[in-house]
């Protein structure tokens, strides 16, 4: 007779070395000595000075093989993306001259951003050049997307593609924004006007964390209710109501 418990227990244990792998691998990697401008529209600037300082999550949060998996899923999805709009006819420059991706600086390289491209040319739809931002949802965030549209859904994306729009000097021109979802393949698409408030807004963001940073200060919490649903989700929700 087939051991059904034994097979499981074979399954499981494949899969648990696949996520100790993947976890020692990203243990391995230099972690970044900046903010990344991407979380700049987060609206806890504690929550920033956490990621700026490196500040280990909570027992049990953080990326474990699963959610490492997640962000593999969306680099795969991000280069079959660009392929797919190359091939519709879209000049997309994902590097510059040098061959990096395209990259700016805030605050003596405390603050860098990186976009995954811009459109140079293409079908008449548009106007060129343009900023491209791309992320991968599951159905249930993608359907969200969709029905509300970026700013509403996502003040951090929105605020990512208006910071890049900006400091990448494409604010004369709707950005791009793409999203796919990961069950189905459909492809959302939103083009995004500069948003000058926004953007400034997020700047801003970035000089009250950094200063605060090198000052030795902790910015307020976004709230005092350990309950509030933001924070009960937050990685650092014990660390920071502990302070």
């Amino acid at each position: 007779m087939i051991d059904l418990n034994s097979i499981t227990r074979k399954q499981n244990a494949i899969v648990e070395l696949i996520d100790k792998a993947l976890t020692a691998k990203n243990k391995k990697t230099a972690p970044r000595n900046y903010l990344g401008a991407s979380l700049l529209g987060e609206e806890c600037l504690r929550k920033l000075q956490f990621h700026f300082f490196h500040v280990p999550p909570d027992e049990g949060k953080g990326f474990d093989g699963r959610i490492l998996r997640i962000f593999e899923r969306g680099n795969d999805s991000e280069r079959r993306m660009i392929a797919n709009l190359r091939l519709a006819g879209f000049d997309l420059r994902t590097t510059g001259k040098n061959g990096r991706q395209f990259e700016f600086s805030l605050l003596d390289g405390k603050i860098k951003g990186h976009s995954d491209g811009v459109l140079v040319a293409g079908p008449q739809m548009m106007q060129y050049p343009a900023l491209w931002e791309n992320k991968c949802l599951g159905s249930k965030y993608w359907k969200q997307l969709e029905k509300e549209r970026l700013k509403k859904f996502s003040p951090v994306y929105y605020g990512q593609v208006q910071i890049y729009m900006a400091y990448f000097d494409l604010a004369d021109i709707p950005a791009l924004f793409t999203a796919v979802n990961a069950d189905t393949e459909e492809i959302y698409t939103e083009l995004v006007p500069f948003d000058a408030e926004t953007a400034q807004k997020v700047s801003d963001n970035a000089v009250t964390v950094i200063k605060a940073c090198e000052a030795g200060e902790i910015l307020p919490r976004l709230t005092d209710d350990p309950t509030f649903f933001k924070c009960r989700w937050c990685d650092w929700h014990d660390r920071c109501f502990a302070l």
